[in-house]
């Protein structure tokens, strides 16, 4: 069984689809229990079966956003 971390923490679940492919869901851990867990991503809200679970971590908050990029006029 992997260890979580508590509700809220951003986290990256790396699980198997029934296809048989390992994909990962990123996002706010929102529940865990024995059956499944719930993450809330980019991808919308994902129900992960516990069984599908491979390897879960926390981890660190998404980078800043950058502003808009100044356009340097060309010199000559």
């Amino acid at each position: 069984m992997v260890n979580l971390p508590d509700p809220g923490r951003r986290v990256v679940v790396r699980y198997i689809l029934p296809t048989g492919q390992a994909t990962d869901a990123l996002g706010e851990l929102l529940s865990a229990d024995a059956e499944s867990v719930v993450v809330h991503g980019k991808r919308g809200v994902e129900r992960i079966p516990r069984g599908a679970i491979i390897a879960a971590k926390e981890v660190p908050p998404p980078p800043a956003t950058r502003g808009p990029r100044r356009r340097v006029p060309p010199t000559e």
